[in-house]
């Protein structure tokens, strides 16, 4: 086979994949619930919470990182430094823990109310 119908097939074989599972795992999910009414249970439904400290979290790394990068972009084409992926990686790094010190200061500041 030629290399490029592989890297054509290998996508649409994973994603059918993906799409089958979760559709195995919903069906499975509803097969039980089913079993469960016919026993004479109440299937308790699973409550999706929101976490707000999860929230701030992963907003303060995502601002830290593209802070990172901006700045990144910044300094290499101020100062002309060409091809520099390391400073990319190392200001992205950098400002996203950052990012996270400022989450976990916040937190120790305004502990959460309830217990999630």
């Amino acid at each position: 086979m030629s290399e490029s119908v592989i890297a054509v097939f290998i996508p649409i074989i994973l994603g059918l994949g993906v799409f089958t599972m979760i559709l195995g795992l919903r069906y499975l999910q509803n097969k039980e619930n089913m079993a469960m009414i016919e026993r004479g249970i109440e299937p308790v439904q699973k409550k999706r919470r929101t976490d707000p400290t999860q929230t701030l979290r992963n907003g303060m790394i995502f601002v830290g990182a593209g802070f990172g990068l901006l700045l990144a972009i910044i300094i290499t084409r101020s100062f002309d430094m060409g091809d520099s992926k390391g400073l990319y990686f190392a200001l992205i790094a950098i400002f996203g823990g950052l990012g996270l010190l400022g989450a976990y200061a916040y937190e120790r500041k305004n502990p959460p109310e309830n217990d999630l």
